[in-house]
């Protein structure tokens, strides 16, 4: 099947109800959640803090079925289980240990991961998978919290076809856009690009907005000349404004984007691969982290650059 995005599947691939388990109700997890309940999916949930997963139910009734104790609890008898956890070790733990889904989801299931993870993990689990001919896909995603709640967010898949195909009905629940981009391990390879493109755009569109501070220009009429031209972006067009103004309460964190620049600069080194912007951008995020703003969104990159020249 070619790349498509998820109105076309709607229209060309019907979307049986499956018996879905999801295991992680953070920001981008209980959004996903929420729209699989609401397409008619039968849900039930777990989070390895019981308080968020009873909390997702409270404010979603009659969406899920039931809320699991554990991974493998939540596994039982499910047709498809989708994790969206924190790191490497948090997706070892809910899908592989003992007590995780890999031990009592049935033979044959589909299994998505939407984590941004290791492309390591991504392939051991793969592996782990097929001893149950599992279709395992690493599926990380991209769109922020507000793609998520949406249900517009576009997907990096690694994978065998035959699993992704049988992941699109599942992921056209909150995604726009679904892509295979290779072999397992592969999805969290394209999203390590991805993250490198957004941390150097940071970087350039923080340094522009400072510069024509300094300047003293209009940064409206900046704005207004620069964002219809070869300069336009994503970043520019929903962060220009925020980052001139110091506002920077927009869900993904510095935190969070260290993290994943870190699995890419890693990943990089394993391949050999040269990325000295990369590199420097984590960096700056070093600088950002230090002043105390790590929970703040990844345009506080900005902070790390004074707003005023130097006296002379």
């Amino acid at each position: 099947m070619t790349d498509q995005t998820s109105a076309e599947l709607s229209a060309q691939v019907p979307i049986e109800p499956a018996t879905v388990a999801f295991l992680g109700l953070g920001v981008m997890g209980g959004a996903m959640a929420r729209h699989l309940g609401k397409a008619g999916h039968r849900l039930t949930i777990y989070n390895r803090t019981p308080s968020r997963a009873e909390a997702w139910q409270s404010a979603n009734p009659g969406l899920a079925s039931r809320v699991a104790s554990s991974p493998a609890e939540a596994a039982e008898d499910a047709d498809v289980v989708i994790t969206c956890v924190g790191n490497d070790d948090d997706l070892a733990d809910v899908v592989l240990s003992p007590n995780g889904a890999f031990s009592t989801l049935r033979r044959g299931a589909l299994y998505i991961d939407h984590t941004t993870v290791s492309a390591r993990i991504a392939r051991q689990i793969a592996v782990e998978g097929r001893d149950k001919e599992l279709l395992c896909v690493d599926a990380p995603v991209t769109g922020g919290q507000s793609g998520a709640e949406a249900g517009t967010l576009a997907i990096m898949c690694g994978g065998s076809a035959r699993a992704v195909d049988a992941a699109r009905p599942i992921l056209a629940a909150y995604a726009k856009r679904v892509v295979h981009v290779g072999k397992s391990g592969a999805g969290q390879t394209a999203k390590m690009a991805n993250q490198m493109c957004i941390a150097g755009t940071l970087a350039g569109l923080s340094e522009a907005i400072r510069f024509a501070q300094i300047a003293h220009l209009d940064l409206e009429k900046v704005f207004e000349a620069i964002s219809g031209g070869a300069a336009q972006s994503w970043q520019m067009d929903n962060r220009f404004h925020t980052m001139a103004n110091d506002e920077f309460d927009f869900g993904f964190a510095v935190d969070w984007m260290r993290k994943d620049l870190g699995l890419a600069i890693e990943e990089a080194r394993n391949l050999g691969a040269s990325v000295p912007v990369t590199a420097l951008v984590d960096q700056f995020y070093v600088d950002v982290q230090a002043m105390g703003h790590g929970r703040e969104d990844t345009s506080a990159l900005i902070r790390h650059l004074p707003r005023r020249a130097p006296r002379a």
